[in-house]
């Protein structure tokens, strides 16, 4: 069975109860198809597929949906640490550069949902993966095209074990019919090896950085949220306040739903807010419904203030509706869609 590690170390600890995932991977609003895995898209793990506008919803591969299979309890451990550049301490061993590919072998698999797997691959035990928050990895491979030739393909992933364990690193990867990598990723078994570079850098989060984050995620958009919400609360130095909407198709869904609650529950400086676009059980939920709304923008986040940041991150249609896609992965482009309308500037939203 995978488990996450108990962290030691001390300070302060965030005892997090045993986490829940829904058997079915949860699903996200908004997004517009896409079986080629778009790159720009990355930053939430997986490519957006299939279905309309208003009704289809993208699959969730990402944020320890491991922890589906998961029994321990995750512990969120402060140190001083935690200030430190990624290998700035001497004794600390990293298996990343920043520069090159990498060969890291698949050290176990474990089906998750009917198309997501976490895939467990291996580090030296004194190693740690060497990801700085927020950011993600880039795979490669020598795939066959459907011309038959050769192509080098390459795509992003975010990992979602914590970056300070030592000895692995776990990757959920949901498998599309027409995504090249993730069927090659799929296809690995344990002692087949996988090219990844990294840490690619999206935005560098420091202590007491803002006022007040809020973050808005759909789907897969939660994985650097939590790095984010992750980096903040364990470290108790950090007042700043976070605030998260995060959108699924129900409330079985909610990926990590304990976890988050817990996190709200322990820490005054986090809340969060549930939206499901078709809750099951009417009666009892106490979220928003439909798609994320201006009022719950304005009600649940920060508004606009040059001490406040929104982060976004989700599938292209989702972009949209909340902030505008970026215009290329360097470029994130002009605010748009309900940002927008509340009166967002440029340097007040960054998007995944």
């Amino acid at each position: 069975m995978l488990r996450l590690p108990l962290l030691r170390g001390a300070a302060r600890q965030l005892h997090v109860q045993q986490l829940r995932l829904a058997s079915t991977a949860a699903a996200t609003q908004f997004g517009r198809p896409d079986p080629s895995e778009r790159a720009s898209n990355a930053a939430a793990g997986a490519a957006d597929q299939g279905g309309s506008w208003g009704t289809r919803f993208a699959t969730i591969g990402a944020l320890a949906a491991g922890a589906a299979a998961i029994s321990s309890t995750v512990q969120l451990t402060s140190t001083a640490a935690c200030e430190k550049p990624v290998g700035e301490d001497a004794a600390e061993k990293v298996a990343l550069n920043g520069k090159d590919f990498q060969s890291f072998k698949l050290k176990e698999r474990r089906q998750i949902s009917p198309d997501t797997k976490l895939y467990r691959f291996e580090l030296p035990e004194d190693t740690k993966i060497g990801l700085s928050i927020a950011s993600c990895l880039i795979s490669r491979a020598q795939l066959k095209g459907e011309d038959g030739k050769e192509k080098t393909v390459i795509r992003p992933y975010t990992p979602v074990s914590d970056p300070d364990v030592k000895g692995y690193f776990d990757l959920v990867v949901k498998v599309y019919p027409t995504g090249n990598m993730s069927r090659h990723i799929d296809s690995l078994k344990p002692g087949d090896s996988l090219e990844i570079k990294g840490p690619i850098p999206k935005l560098p989060i420091k202590e007491n950085m803002k006022k007040s984050i809020g973050l808005v995620a759909g789907g897969t958009g939660i994985t650097p949220m939590l790095q984010v919400i992750q980096q903040i609360l364990k470290n108790p130095n950090d007042k700043t306040q976070i605030s998260l909407i995060y959108a699924n198709n129900t409330e079985e869904d909610i990926l990590l739903k304990d976890q988050l609650d817990q996190y709200a529950k322990e820490h005054p400086n986090f809340k969060v807010f549930y939206v499901v676009g078709k809750p099951k059980h009417k009666a009892s939920w106490e979220g928003g419904v439909g798609f994320v709304s201006k009022e719950q923008v304005q009600k649940y986040l920060p508004g606009p203030s040059d001490d406040s940041l929104i982060m976004v991150c989700g599938p292209p249609g989702f972009m949209k509706h909340i902030s505008g896609d970026k215009k290329s992965p360097k470029d994130q482009g002009e605010v748009e869609g309900l940002l927008q309308d509340l009166g967002f500037k440029k340097e007040q939203v960054f998007k995944f």
